[in-house]
């Protein structure tokens, strides 16, 4: 049997007894035996001492000739900056087994657990929310400063921080109650690789990859989700289709409607497309969804719809040096105010797209109610799956 063994046991007790499996990578770690910490929930590694890999350093040259060190080749930063294997990197041991004493204090107990004693008050002031969150929809900001708004104070332990950066995931305490934050960062974002820089609010293949992984993660150890909505969308282009992006967002759109936890939704500003529905969008029964007043759901932008319905129009002029006749004018003005009236929340809330507009000030507050009544009513969290009356 040899190694094999173990990884069918390790395979079948965290998948089947859902046994939580957390692995401290605190040394090399070569060829099969890689695959044991690649087997758990959760990985954490040592900077500077720890190792992952198939083959090391004389293996890969002797096989391939390539010439590598060993922290380039498998290091703590490599596999949790670029290759998303690791989860959680630390400065030495003694911080690593601290780490492990935190997350096996995370793990939930057989009952449904009640809030924490020590809820603590949110680290910034919920109405600071108006000086963090741009009056241009188009201007970028840091979500983390937002969740300081509505989080207890320093709760948030992100997962993967380094890897795909675009998309923030971690699990944090609303009020006391454990729950895991999945959101759109805005912004431009340097690639660990060195490769081409990425949008935020955009959802790329490795970014889906690991919101999927961590989504499954938290079903297992029963922790509740939270989706904080900005996003306009999956990449698009050659790049992005050869990375696998549709089985990426497949992935991830997967795990977010099989997920058996409670499902909250908050909207802060793009919710378009399927980058939408990949963030639990209505269409997957979340159990709320709100949204603030700035809140834009919609197929697309304006301009993009623009683009979408005039691009070849739009082409030529621009070609010819000419202008648009005056009824393609008309009618691209006509497109563009009327997607601004859909984007609009009222626009959602009136037709029952969201259960409610709210406000900064109140937000903490309505989230915490909203948890609290999901919580209360029986998994599987996963809607009203309705056959047709002739299946």
């Amino acid at each position: 049997y040899g190694a094999s063994r173990i990884f069918y046991y390790n395979s079948i007790m965290r998948h089947y007894l859902e046994v939580p499996q957390l692995s401290a990578v605190m040394g090399p770690c070569i060829a099969g035996g890689a695959y044991l910490p690649a087997l758990s929930d959760v990985i954490v590694m040592v900077e500077g001492s720890s190792f992952m890999g198939l083959g090391g350093p004389n293996l890969v040259k002797g096989a391939t000739g390539q010439e590598v060190e060993s922290e380039e080749l498998g290091g703590a930063l490599t596999h949790n900056a670029i290759s998303g294997v690791a989860h959680y990197r630390v400065e030495d041991d003694r911080a690593c087994i601290a780490r492990l004493r935190e997350l096996v204090a995370e793990l939930p107990p057989a009952e449904r657990p009640e809030p924490s004693p020590e809820a603590a008050p949110p680290a910034r002031d919920p109405s600071d929310a108006y000086d963090l969150f741009p009056e241009n929809h188009r201007q970028p900001y840091r979500m983390e400063e937002v969740l300081d708004t509505i989080l207890d104070e320093g709760s948030l332990e992100e997962f993967q921080a380094d890897f795909a950066r675009e998309m923030l995931t971690g699990v944090g305490s609303l009020m006391g109650h454990r729950v895991g934050v999945i959101a759109n960062r805005r912004g431009m974002f340097k690639a660990a690789d060195g490769g081409a820089p990425r949008f935020g609010g955009i959802v790329y293949a490795d970014s889906a990859e690991k919101v999927a992984y961590f989504m499954d993660t938290c079903d297992r150890h029963r922790i509740p989700l939270l989706f904080v909505q900005d996003v306009s969308g999956f990449m698009v282009g050659t790049e992005a289709e050869h990375s696998g992006i549709i089985r990426a967002g497949a992935r991830m759109v997967e795990s977010m409607a099989c997920a058996r936890v409670p499902k909250i939704v908050l909207t802060l500003n793009h919710a378009s497309g399927a980058g939408y529905y990949a963030m639990a969008g209505q269409g997957f029964d979340p159990d709320f969804i709100f949204t603030w007043p700035t809140g834009r759901m919609g197929v697309m932008e304006g301009e993009s719809a623009v683009r979408a319905i005039y691009g070849p129009k739009l082409d030529a002029a621009a070609a010819s040096g000419e202008e648009l006749d005056e009824d393609t004018q008309e009618a691209i003005e006509h497109t563009r105010e009327e997607y601004e009236r859909q984007l609009d929340a009222r626009y959602a809330a009136a037709r029952g797209f969201v259960d409610a507009i709210i406000y900064p000030e109140e937000t903490r507050d309505v989230l915490e109610f909203a948890l609290r009544t999901a919580l209360n009513n029986p998994a599987p969290h996963i809607g009203a799956f309705t056959l047709p009356d002739d299946a």
